[in-house]
């Protein structure tokens, strides 16, 4: 398991496993937001699944599966939903996290400045460049 942190309260990562429920837990985090449709994945990690170990490990689990190259605004409106109602730090998971790190920039657009929502998760290798004219428009409004 790889977490990076983008925020004190939001951090992002390449697929996670039932299994990885205790040390999520451990690290903190309070929600946990699949962001990976079922069709991508082989079903011991589709999103039921992934939903009874959170949950039995005591987590709030949110699903807003993002498809790549479709990102929805009601994806990032979920996103931003999610993060603002969770009691504590919220994990968010995909493929490499690249997702996930997308539809946070865009639900925080006009919150943060463009520059550090494209930054941010630069750090870890995640291209939010594409998205700046996207962010500097949701900040407008």
């Amino acid at each position: 398991m790889d977490i990076r942190p983008l925020t004190e309260t939001y951090a992002v990562s390449p697929q996670i496993a039932p299994e990885d429920m205790d040390a999520i837990v451990a690290a903190g985090f309070k929600t946990l937001v699949c962001n990976r449709p079922d069709g991508e994945i082989p079903p011991e990690l589709h999103a039921e699944q992934m939903r009874k170990a959170a949950e039995a490990a005591g987590l709030q689990f949110v699903l807003n599966p993002v498809i790549g190259g479709a990102i929805s605004m009601e994806n990032v409106t979920a996103q931003g939903e999610t993060l603002a109602q969770s009691d504590g730090p919220v994990l968010a998971y995909c493929a490499s996290g690249n997702r996930s790190s997308i539809v946070w920039a865009l639900s925080q657009a006009g919150q943060r400045p463009t520059d550090e929502l494209v930054a941010i998760p630069a750090r870890y290798g995640y291209m939010l460049e594409p998205f700046r004219q996207m962010l500097d428009q949701l900040a407008q409004n």
